[in-house]
């Protein structure tokens, strides 16, 4: 089994994301220049990424990216 790239699972299992927040965002984006990168995930963290964007009515790729700005943006407001 391979190693949890995450320190704590628990630390992710209660996040509450605004389905608003995320679609808005993905408009707001969309149309942005874009620069391709890559990401090594394992399999179920990606089947659970679909899931997710799958009943958010999203690419999943828009959804990683959106938490991941998501994410930066909460990192900046702590620092």
């Amino acid at each position: 089994m391979a190693k949890s790239q995450v320190k704590s699972d628990k630390e992710y299992k209660n996040n509450k994301y605004d389905e608003k927040k995320i679609i808005a965002a993905y408009n707001k984006k969309k149309h942005e220049v874009k620069f391709p990168t890559s990401i090594a995930l394992d399999k179920a963290t990606v089947a659970i990424l679909k899931k997710i964007a799958q009943k958010k009515g999203i690419p999943y790729q828009a959804l990683m990216r959106m938490l991941i700005l998501e994410g930066l943006e909460r990192l900046q407001e702590a620092a």
